[in-house]
């Protein structure tokens, strides 16, 4: 999941593979909250078929629970994740005098 960082290259591409890394790290946060809410959302749904309440149709559900919080997550310019990448990149900027 996560790479280790080249000590080859320039000093503003390594940075910038970082920024990377921490917005697409931020992005996958906003996508795990929103599949928990989801999640939950879809408990407050009464029951009301045989089938819905089978392993396929739960299996179905969460599948396309967490495909829809992936590509609502990537797609959100004003979401949680932007705002931990601002929050977070701050630091990232902070520390960049002492990258390896």
């Amino acid at each position: 999941m996560t790479e280790p960082i080249a000590s080859v290259g320039s000093a503003s591409g390594i940075a910038g593979d970082r920024e990377k890394k921490l917005r697409e790290a931020a992005h996958q946060l906003e996508a795990v909250f929103l599949n928990q809410l989801l999640a939950v959302m879809r408990q407050t749904v009464p029951q009301s078929g045989l089938l819905e309440n089978s392993s396929a149709d739960w299996l179905f559900n969460s599948m396309l629970d967490e495909q829809l919080s992936t590509l609502a997550a990537r797609r959100s310019s004003r979401g949680l994740g932007e705002a931990l990448y601002r929050q977070l990149s701050r630091r990232l900027q902070d520390s960049a005098g002492g990258l390896p």
